[in-house]
């Protein structure tokens, strides 16, 4: 699974090892992969997990992660980046890079792996997008733009398993309390030299459409992407399916 070092990526790894999968963890550098494997070793005791180092900005790199990859029956598409920027701020390297990662890395894998999901008959794809594919957030377009053509990928890679007992799905998350929202809440915290909980607190209290009123944990979206990998979802397959907290005021 790509992007799992950290936050939702590493819960969902965390969750998989505990439901009895080999997981195979993916971060930019070496470092960060090794500590990861380590967490999750101590986490879940006598996990199989492993890791491959690959920043998925680096074309080159991701070539060579496919080619140490060898048979995958799930995959999980989570590597993703974002930031608050005004829409006219946004150069076209920065639009490039969103593409790059948070589209072009789905496309490389599923390239990879779907065909021979379909050969054995089996295989589970699951695209972590966000809810803010569907509602693009005005400070964020560049970001929307890009979970937007995840789920339009995963759509359309759904229809190349008719038939088949391979899915692919979408999990819209929700205003998620990840590791880069942390920092950001305690770089936030320092600025305005308030403690970090009460920065939170208004930030949760400011989303006025959320029916869960709080952050999500990155466990509760894991959670989803579990059933999501597992035979008892059989009959799921091109859906999207949102873990969002009931920040979407509008239905898919």
């Amino acid at each position: 699974m790509s992007g799992s070092t950290q936050g939702i990526g590493f819960a969902v790894a965390a969750t998989l090892l505990a439901e009895g999968a080999s997981v195979v963890v993916n971060g930019r550098t070496e470092g960060g992969v090794a500590a990861a494997v380590r967490r999750l070793e101590a986490a879940v005791p006598g996990a199989a997990v492993s890791g491959i180092a690959a920043d998925f900005a680096e074309p080159d790199q991701v070539r060579r992660l496919i080619d140490t990859l060898g048979e995958v029956d799930v995959l999980v598409n989570n590597v993703g980046v974002f930031d608050v920027q005004a829409f006219e701020d946004v150069p076209d390297d920065v639009w490039q890079r969103y593409f790059d990662i948070n589209v072009m890395s789905g496309v490389r894998l599923s390239r990879h792996t779907l065909p021979g999901m379909l050969d054995r008959g089996w295989g589970r794809v699951v695209f972590v997008s966000s809810e803010s594919g569907v509602n693009v957030p005005a400070d964020m377009i560049h970001y929307g733009t890009t979970k937007a053509g995840a789920l339009a990928l995963a759509n359309g890679l759904a229809k190349l398993t008719r038939g088949t007992g391979v899915t692919v799905n979408t999990v819209l998350g929700g205003p998620t309390y990840s590791d880069g929202v942390a920092r950001a809440v305690e770089e936030l915290s320092r600025a305005q030299g308030v403690p970090a909980d009460q920065v939170r607190s208004a930030i949760e209290a400011a989303n006025r459409t959320s029916l869960l009123q709080r952050f999500i944990e990155p466990a509760e979206i894991a959670h989803l992407v579990a059933y999501l990998a597992g035979t008892v979802s059989s009959a799921t397959n091109g859906a999207a399916l949102r873990a969002d907290g009931g920040v979407l005021t509008t239905t898919l």
